[in-house]
């Protein structure tokens, strides 16, 4: 019988990062062994495979540096973190900038602005601006994803600092990514919604500012997050590329660019699973693994 050349590839790639061939769920439980932990392999590991759930929480955790790489300290610090959470949130109950029937979203969006001194005065209060608007976006999906209120902060604070300090000057640029790849997949889909004026008007901030939340459900979403954690803003580029050529024959229908991107914005929820597998393996056809942030 002929060797597969794609399992050999697949037999190297795995002993190259530590995997050794063994299941994907048990290599992620060998990963999780280590001490400290290797970052640079379970980042590897989360770009390449789904997590399985879990372990997700846990694995988010440790990529966003809400834990330390030593696993012998992740119960001391869970306990530094949950005791700072809970003074954060009396300090904002004393100012009288929470009550207790607050969302917990908002709760969380202050927390966030106390700790980093943009608290505004309540005197000044005004409706959340749109940086704002992407934290609590951002924090509802993640309630959704993380069982305790303590982890919801900790990992919605990390996640958005570092999509800020790692992607904040790629994001301008992923439209006219998305442009190029629709050009290279679907040039006549393109065509069309450049000739109806829809490119501009496409939920660009939906899909690159807040990373899908409140888009996806949160059980596709969490797959997409899962490569943004470990690295990459490029895969929003390519689930939102794939959105388009799922709905291509609908979209092609629509004749006015206002309407495409309202149902964009509002798009059904049934096909979404599919959707962010194929968009997997087109970000994989077009960057490969990436290790690194793309």
């Amino acid at each position: 019988m002929a060797e597969d050349p794609q399992r050999n590839f697949r037999s190297a790639y795995y002993e190259k990062v530590g995997f050794r061939g063994v299941e994907e769920k048990k290599s992620l439980e060998i990963l999780l062994k280590d001490n400290p932990l290797d970052l640079e392999k379970l980042s590897t590991f989360t770009q390449r495979f789904p997590l399985p759930s879990v372990y997700r929480i846990h694995v988010w955790k440790v990529l966003l540096g809400v834990l330390p790489p030593h696993s012998d300290s992740h119960a001391r610090v869970g306990g530094f973190r949950r005791e700072q959470y809970q003074d954060v949130l009396e300090a904002l109950q004393v100012m009288r900038f929470v009550q207790p029937a607050t969302p917990s979203s908002q709760v969380h969006l202050r927390m966030f602005q106390l700790e980093s001194q943009v608290l505004p005065r309540r005197s000044e209060t005004l409706p959340p601006g749109t940086e704002s608007q992407d934290f609590l976006s951002i924090c509802r999906a993640m309630e959704e994803l993380a069982d305790e209120p303590v982890d919801c902060y900790w990992l919605t604070k990390a996640f958005v600092s570092q999509f800020h300090s790692k992607f904040g000057d790629s994001v301008p640029h992923l439209p006219k990514s998305l442009e190029h790849y629709l050009s290279q997949e679907e040039p006549r889909l393109l065509a069309h919604l450049r000739s109806c004026g829809a490119m501009p008007l496409l939920p660009y901030t939906l899909w690159f500012r807040r990373c899908f939340a409140g888009c996806l459900p949160e059980s596709s979403l969490q797959r997409v997050w899962d490569k943004v954690v470990s690295g990459s803003c490029k895969v929003l580029v390519f689930v939102a590329l794939e959105i388009l050529l799922s709905y291509k024959i609908l979209l092609l229908g629509l004749a006015r660019g206002d309407a495409i991107a309202s149902f964009l914005r509002e798009m059904p929820q049934e096909n979404t699973d599919a959707i962010v597998t194929k968009a997997v393996d087109l970000w994989h056809k077009y960057c490969g693994t990436p290790t690194h942030a793309a």
